[in-house]
């Protein structure tokens, strides 16, 4: 399902989408199999989730419920608890501002619909935090054609938010965001599928970060410089193009790739490329091996430190705006448990997923390395760097 939200407090944003990607990497091989053959029902199923992320200053953890159950054999519904508990603060945030803790809770449901080869989805996800509210919907629709060796899919998911401050009981903004997906996947021989998606993605509203702040010159001042609200355009169009592929090896494994192309109307550019191996072993175990990089020029309005105060009309030092990359390092181990045959429950599968992602910035520097280092002329901090541990262990039941 697609979920479009920003998350607006640093950097669980980022955070957030280096999970949905870890879930994405944890379960590909499946998810090739899937649009391989798009009409069919999503397995009856119960997962119980524990994620932890630790990096970059901050830490998150949380448990997630996801139920899954057919009724009849055309329809399908879902339903999906996840809780993120935040502490800690990231570099942006110290610069201006003390740690913090919060939990952020999120609910959604599901109804998939088949009918002959087609299967049409509706989804609803509503994310509830002390100064963010969101919610988004989700209309899917995939079709087989040419013998069930081609899947069409397309997508429109369309979502609002509303951005409070903490300590400000006035500040309320709203943006509202739409997405469109179109994607096909082709088998091409017994053992390769090739698949091509287009997303285009337009946000208006308020789209940055109330809590961020930009830097300026300032001789007036003991540190040489001074802090200010950012300041962004209230629309963005953003487009999307990905080719991905899969290949099945004839010893029980596949090694499977992607690339990814995007660009935005605030300039920026980025690419990503990904590539995993599964191996099965005996009957019981799967193991995963992946490797992504990603890529991305700044944003044409994304400073790290400005001349003096107000000098643009938009403004941005938000690192996720400036120009870095992330390479990131994956391992999935999973055993499945198989029940007799007049068991109610058909299989259960125990998984552990951990990556390790590297992040450079050039163009982002450590304000805080005067504090404890030899003190350095403004502008010439280290460029910074951290690095992210995200791991997943849950337990899935199918029925």
């Amino acid at each position: 399902m697609a979920v479009i939200r920003q998350k607006m407090k640093s950097p669980q944003g980022t955070v957030r989408r280096l999970i949905i990607r870890l879930v994405f990497a944890c379960i590909i091989l499946g998810l090739f199999v899937w649009q391989a053959s798009a009409a069919v029902l999503p397995q009856d199923r119960s997962d119980a989730m524990y994620h932890s992320y630790e990096g970059g200053g901050i830490s998150i953890d949380g448990p997630s419920i996801l139920l899954r159950k057919k009724i009849g054999n055309k329809v399908s519904v879902s339903a999906n608890y996840y809780v993120d508990t935040i502490s800690g603060a990231s570099i942006d945030v110290l610069a201006t501002a003390s740690p913090y803790s919060e939990e952020r809770t999120e609910n959604s449901v599901g109804v998939d619909f088949l009918h002959n080869k087609t299967l049409m989805s509706v989804n609803y996800t509503s994310s509830s935090e002390n100064d963010f509210e969101a919610e988004s919907f989700h209309l899917g629709v995939s079709q087989d054609f040419f013998g069930d060796l081609t899947t069409l899919t397309l997508g429109y998911s369309k979502g609002n938010d509303e951005v409070g401050k903490t300590g400000d009981d006035s500040f309320l903004e709203l943006a509202e965001r739409h997405n469109y997906q179109i994607g096909i996947t082709q088998v091409i021989t017994k053992n390769m599928i090739l698949g091509l998606s287009v997303e285009n993605i337009s946000d208006q509203g308020f789209l940055n970060n109330p809590y961020r702040s930009v830097r300026f010159l300032d001789p007036n001042t003991e540190r040489g410089y001074s802090f200010e609200s950012e300041l962004y355009p209230n629309t963005r169009k953003s487009n999307a193009a990905a080719i991905t592929a899969n290949y099945y090896l004839p010893y029980r494994a596949s090694v499977y790739g992607e690339a990814k192309i995007f660009s935005d109307s605030w300039g920026i550019q980025a690419n990503t490329y990904k590539l995993g191996y599964i191996h099965t072993f005996g009957d019981d175990w799967i193991v995963e091996l992946r490797a992504r990089h990603y890529q991305q020029d700044k944003a044409d309005f994304y400073q790290d430190l400005y001349t003096r105060s107000a000098e643009f009309n938009f403004r941005a030092r938000d690192k996720e705006m400036s120009t870095f990359n992330n390479l990131s390092l994956g391992l999935s181990v999973s055993y499945e448990f198989q029940f007799s045959t007049d068991s109610l429950l058909k299989k259960s599968t125990l998984n552990l997923d951990f990556e390790h992602v590297n992040f450079d910035y050039d163009d982002f520097r450590n304000v805080l390395s005067n504090a404890s280092t030899e003190v350095v002329p403004v502008g010439t901090e280290p460029l910074y760097q951290f690095s992210a541990n995200i791991t997943r262990l849950y337990l899935s039941i199918f029925y």
